[in-house]
């Protein structure tokens, strides 16, 4: 068995169409597992120093930041993966950069009033939402943030459509690295509780000051007098993002959902528990996340230049790389679990097992089922991919309201799974149907499958 994961292992990643895709994740997946990595000893070190309570409250404000952001960037994170590279092949950089410039604009001015209106409200979403008055505070400082946020997010993608997979690799980084530098230096310097709150933020400001730098930066080197203008308008970059905008809040809502309700139904300390659970479990997604990001340029390149096979060819190879890649974390995540969660975190937060158990068994079905959403999305099925979407977040705000007020953090584990499960499944047989293939991929030990 050993013997043949081997051999199929060696046969993938020596395949020559997939070069572009593997050089390029591997920076990408070095940026992802660099900050997961960052991102977990900042966890482990709020849990000890700080208690479960300090961690919920963090894990909730950057809920909200995210959910905050996903409406404020309206889905252009998305659409300039298509935007910056189309107008920059078919025009020039200086028309990739006005399509930049506006879209940047848009995002500061959405962010700005939707800061504004969540400080004018933070009491109101605290005390009636949240049932907690003292997260007001925390709320109204999060609403200063948010335009922060929300330009990271921008700028993070825009690299990556500029093809600058090293600095993409570096962006996802920063936020990570400079949020756990300032959580040390304002641990050793200060003694109040909030420093883990006050180092989440920094974090995003700094980083989205430096993407702003790098980007314009890069622009001004490669525009030149006279390049060729196809001018857009605001309004019609908010028409093709509007529907990934749709889908953008929907993935947020299968997957941080459980951390909001958990806040307005159960304790700070099961927030926490839940929290630490879903560090863990992301460290099985991040070989998706980072094939995924690589892949979506290739996938719109192939189709529409009109190699339906070649796109096919390429998702069901980065399937097969993402499920020999991430099955063994999910092993020990479900095999050992209860023993991570002990060494990084402490004994009380083994209460999160069950939760970690769902949440990789979740990760293992997105493992098999490869680049789904940005398949739909970069070969022009992103409204059917959206009503998927819509669909999988009911299913999740329901079994959530179900389950969680009896179950607690297991039964928002429950929920991200189903969620996830039948989001990836209903996908993969749109597909199936469609073109009668498949993207998925699942293993065969004892002979070929026919």
């Amino acid at each position: 068995m050993i013997r043949e994961i081997r051999q199929k292992y060696g046969n993938l990643v020596s395949d020559q169409k997939l070069s572009e895709i593997l050089t390029g994740s591997a920076w990408a997946l070095s940026g992802r597992l660099i900050a997961s990595g960052l991102t977990l000893l900042s966890s482990v070190i709020i849990a000890r120093l700080y208690g479960a309570d300090i961690m919920g409250i963090v894990a909730v404000l950057d809920s909200l930041l995210l959910l905050a952001a996903s409406f404020t960037v309206l889905g252009t994170s998305t659409s300039v993966l298509r935007l910056v590279p189309e107008h920059t092949v078919k025009y020039s950089p200086t028309s990739a950069f006005r399509v930049y410039s506006k879209t940047k604009y848009l995002v500061a001015g959405m962010s700005l009033l939707t800061g504004t209106l969540l400080f004018l409200t933070s009491d109101i979403i605290a005390t009636s939402v949240f049932h907690k008055s003292y997260l007001s505070f925390y709320f109204a400082l999060g609403a200063a943030c948010i335009v922060f946020r929300s330009l990271m997010d921008l700028n993070t993608e825009v690299v990556l459509g500029l093809k600058l997979v090293r600095v993409f690799a570096l962006l996802l980084i920063l936020p990570a690295g400079f949020s756990l530098l300032i959580l040390l230096l304002l641990s050793v310097l200060f003694s109040t509780r909030d420093v883990p709150v006050y180092a989440l933020l920094s974090g995003f400001g700094l980083t989205a000051i430096i993407g702003l730098t790098i980007i314009e930066y890069v622009f001004k080197k490669r525009t030149r007098p006279g390049d060729k203008v196809e001018e857009i308008s605001t309004w019609e970059i908010v028409c093709i993002s509007s529907p990934m905008l749709i889908t953008t809040i929907m993935v947020f809502v299968i997957g941080q959902l459980g951390v909001v309700m958990l806040g307005m139904f159960r304790s700070e300390a099961e927030v926490g528990y839940y929290a630490a659970a879903g560090k863990l479990a992301t460290l099985a997604s991040f070989v998706v996340t980072a094939v995924n990001s690589i892949s979506a340029p290739k996938f719109s390149e192939l189709y529409h230049s009109g190699n339906l096979d070649g796109v096919f060819d390429v998702a069901r190879k980065a399937t097969k790389f993402v499920f020999w890649t991430t099955v063994p974390i999910v092993l020990v995540l479900l095999i050992f679990g209860k023993a991570v969660l002990l060494l990084f975190f402490g004994q009380e937060f083994t209460a999160a097992y069950w939760a970690l158990f769902f949440l990789a068994v979740g990760q293992f079905v997105n493992s098999i089922s490869g680049s789904t959403g940005y398949f739909m999305n970069m070969t022009g099925h992103h409204k059917t991919f959206r009503n998927i979407m819509i669909a999988a977040a009911i299913l999740n705000i329901f079994v959530n309201l179900g389950l969680i007020p009896r179950l607690g953090i297991h039964g928002a584990a429950l929920a991200a799974m189903f969620s996830l499960t039948f989001w990836n499944v209903s996908t993969l047989l749109y597909i199936k149907i469609k073109y009668g293939h498949s993207i998925g991929y699942v293993p065969s030990f004892w002979g070929r499958r026919p």
